[in-house]
């Protein structure tokens, strides 16, 4: 039924991009908070995906479900507003807060999800996607691109870079 809906949209069917928005617009929220870690980003993020969905939806092809391309979408706008949040944050000599850990569980999964989120990004990418999403790597592959082997290589890499900066063994 997406895949319809987006051939209708992408014709300019203004009914069939609005019911499109409507069904997933929690889909794209949900998935923006989960890679901005703030409502105030993820708000804008989703925002900016629905503008960019009304130009972007003539190039769905139905090659993958209309999710995974929507996915895609969602994926490279919060990666865009990352990108001038640090230019900005360059640009405004802003420093970055250490987290600090005092041994309680809520702080101890805040410190996590804050070292990932400073992960490169096709590690945190492949992370949230595995690990939070709950997807296979070969639907992460889909979303971001990229093969299989590639996927868990950067779980690979992300894994130790996480245990080096919690000070734990590579093992």
């Amino acid at each position: 039924m997406d895949k319809e809906l987006a051939r209708r949209a992408g014709a300019g069917d203004r009914e069939a991009f609005r019911t499109l928005i409507e069904r997933h617009y929690g889909f794209i929220h949900a998935t923006a908070w989960k890679w901005t870690g703030n409502k105030a980003d993820a708000e804008d993020a989703a925002q900016d995906v629905c503008i960019r969905l009304a130009s972007a939806i003539s190039q769905f092809r139905g090659d993958a479900a209309f999710r995974t391309w929507l996915y895609a979408l969602v994926l490279n706008t919060v990666r865009d507003q990352a990108r001038k949040r640090a230019r900005d944050a360059k640009r405004d000599r802003q420093a970055d807060w250490p987290v600090e850990d005092d041994g309680t569980d809520d702080e101890r999964l805040e410190a996590l999800w804050q070292a990932t989120l400073g992960l490169s990004p096709r590690q945190r990418d492949a992370v949230l996607l595995v690990y939070s999403e709950g997807l296979d790597h070969a639907e992460a592959g889909k979303i971001l691109g990229c093969g299989e082997s590639t996927i868990a290589w950067h779980l690979h890499a992300a894994r130790k870079r996480l245990r080096a900066l919690f000070g734990m063994n590579a093992a």
